[in-house]
């Protein structure tokens, strides 16, 4: 059996309930974030009036403050989010910058046993995103990991994937991991997993976490743990291409090492620090390390 996919209202809500109730499982909504002030508020907000403070289908709504320098925290804080800063987290096990390191760092202030990461910088979504993401996982024992997939409003139409999704994820997929091919949108932002099995994975700690988790799933429990929905329609804030330089050579150092031609220990940082000589902030640099399983430290 292959990836299987859906569309966000093949699950009716009520059913989603009773079978949380039945199973008993707590589900956690994630917020990785920084200096996204202007849009967390909302995200966070709405979560809550939905799917907490109307019906129980999310137990709690937590935003990891990424290094911001803007009033993320603040703000995620006011509208009903637990908040951490991720080098707060476990300072016992260092920190490092990045989207991967921040959802590595949630295992650890969490207790949910379905996790659902969203992304803090949407502007064009609605709360129906987070029973979507879980209607597999609740319904399919055998799914341990699920992709959302959407339309987003370009200027010429509907997009599929972003940019780097369609020059760089999409081509390295179709190369190196092709029973990953039926993805629409492999480096979706928004998508949910068991907490024990992101828990046995290798983590990269910059923009890589989502294919990196795909791989390393479909790699140890086939097609058939991965599913796909589609969530509808999907706005947030397009980065600079200048910056998209960075997440792609992240994005293409998981992949390579995932396909044993891993680059010696620097090497993509390295190049990274040449691509973006000369552009500022040179901090935009992110290495590409990676964080073991953090079952080991729980």
């Amino acid at each position: 059996m292959g990836i299987r996919a859906g569309h966000w209202d093949d699950w009716a809500l009520e059913g989603l309930l009773r079978q949380k109730s039945a199973t008993g499982q707590r589900v956690s909504l994630v917020v990785p974030a920084r200096n996204e002030a202007a849009t967390v508020g909302a995200v966070v907000s709405r979560v809550r009036t939905a799917l907490m403070d109307t019906v129980s289908l999310v137990d709690e709504v937590v935003v990891i403050d990424s290094d911001s320098v803007d009033d993320t925290y603040a703000v995620a804080e006011s509208a009903g989010a637990r908040v951490h800063r991720a080098a707060e987290i476990r300072p016992d096990l260092g920190s490092h910058p990045g989207k991967g390191e921040a959802m590595w760092k949630s295992l650890f202030v969490t207790s949910g046993d379905l996790v659902v990461f969203m992304d803090a910088d949407l502007h064009d979504w609605d709360t129906h995103f987070v029973p979507g993401l879980l209607g597999p996982l609740l319904h399919d024992p055998r799914v341990r990991l699920v992709k959302g997939f959407y339309d987003r409003p370009g200027a010429d139409g509907p997009l599929e994937g972003g940019r780097v999704t369609e020059l760089v994820a999409r081509p390295l997929i179709a190369l190196l991991f092709p029973e990953l091919g039926p993805l629409v949108q492999p480096l979706a932002g928004e998508w949910a997993v068991r907490r024990s099995w992101f828990a046995g994975l290798s983590v990269p700690t910059g923009y890589a976490v989502e294919l990196a988790a795909l791989v390393d799933t479909v790699r140890a429990a086939g097609p058939a743990a991965i599913a796909q929905v589609d969530l509808g329609v999907r706005a947030h804030r397009h980065q600079a291409l200048r910056d998209l330089g960075g997440m792609a050579t992240q994005i293409i150092a998981a992949a390579l090492a995932r396909a044993g031609v891993a680059p010696a220990d620097g090497a993509a940082e390295a190049v990274l620090k040449q691509y973006l000589r000369g552009l500022e902030p040179v901090e935009r640099v992110v290495p590409t390390l990676e964080r073991p399983a953090a079952e080991a430290y729980l």
